[in-house]
């Protein structure tokens, strides 16, 4: 079962756009997108960067669940940490933790977490928050062991104080060993196991530390733009009154979209939760900083509104791939 997921409702409210019978329906915009007028705008894109025709390839591209992982563990500092107790019953508490190169997690448990003695098979959850839409998550399976080398010590102390900004006592200095790894999506789906290789081998998203800031700044003064991306982009059998920004990362953007129309009849009564989707819209190239990814998604907003008012006949296909949340 698909996570139960609120109407995007309370966060936009949008006019209903027309729906006609050719299963199409259009936005009306009376101007291609502008930014807002801020330090932090994004660079402009001129009508000549789509003036010849484009050939995009939409796909389902987005990152391998190994390099999902890595990122919530780099963007997360606060987990669960569980394991059984001496006398055997599973005790789980919540820990601030960092992580080094590999993504090997670095804990500071106190004196009053002596019934987390080293050599046990522990659990480390984490979960991120995205946009309070979405909630992925991985949790780390693995031994804690306590470091011995100062040099390692040493080392962890000084990821911990660039994390937190503090030392602490290195004698209470942990690391949970990385045996498999399980990343799930949001709450309630199914889950997929990572070797401990695939794991460390996975770089961070390069994103990841500007995402977050991106799509709020989207979602707030681009709004147009993500809608047309609807119409443009994705091949929908229903008109879409809501939509809204998720997640960015290297290979594309996450979109959650709402329809009055959608929706499902269920021992007679209407349910609007049926009408919610998400869609994954990938760019037509990686991108690997905030100027490349800002650049090509005013690229790819000037396009869609080009298309939109019958400038250029798109060359692409359209993303069919659509995930139903109920």
């Amino acid at each position: 079962m698909l996570p139960q997921t609120q109407s995007l409702t309370s966060h936009l409210a949008l006019p209903i756009f027309s729906y006609k019978a050719n299963s199409r329906f259009h936005f009306t915009v009376s101007k291609p997108i502008s930014f807002p007028k801020t330090p932090s705008k994004f660079p402009k894109c001129s009508r000549s960067t789509v003036s010849e025709p484009t050939h995009l390839k939409l796909g389902n591209n987005k990152p391998v669940p190994a390099e999902v992982s890595r990122t919530i563990m780099e963007l997360s500092s606060v987990g669960t940490l569980s394991t059984l107790t001496e006398v055997g019953w599973p005790l789980g508490i919540g820990v601030r933790f960092a992580v080094d190169h590999e993504g090997t997690p670095v804990l500071c448990l106190n004196s009053s977490n002596a019934q987390f003695s080293t050599n046990k098979s522990s659990s480390l959850h984490v979960q991120l928050d995205q946009c309070g839409l979405r909630t992925p998550q991985c949790t780390i399976l693995g031994n804690i062991d306590k470091p011995e080398d100062r040099m390692v010590v040493k080392r962890l102390n000084s990821i911990w104080k660039k994390r937190f900004g503090e030392g602490v006592d290195e004698n209470l200095m942990y690391v949970v060993s990385v045996e498999r790894v399980l990343q799930m999506e949001d709450f309630e789906e199914v889950g997929n196991w990572i070797n401990s290789s695939d794991y460390r081998n996975a770089p961070p998203d390069p994103l990841r530390d500007i995402a977050e800031k991106l799509v709020n700044d989207i979602n707030i003064h681009n709004i147009e733009d993500v809608n047309r991306f609807c119409n443009i982009f994705v091949d929908l059998e229903f008109p879409v009154s809501e939509a809204k920004l998720i997640w960015v990362d290297r290979l594309g953007f996450d979109m959650r979209i709402w329809s009055p129309q959608a929706g499902i009849f269920d021992m007679r009564i209407w349910s609007p939760q049926a009408g919610i989707f998400e869609v994954r819209i990938p760019f037509p190239s990686e991108v690997s900083d905030e100027k490349g990814a800002k650049s090509t998604f005013n690229s790819m907003s000037q396009l869609a509104w080009e298309v939109e008012k019958n400038f250029y006949v798109p060359d692409f296909q359209k993303v069919t791939q659509l995930k139903r949340i109920t």
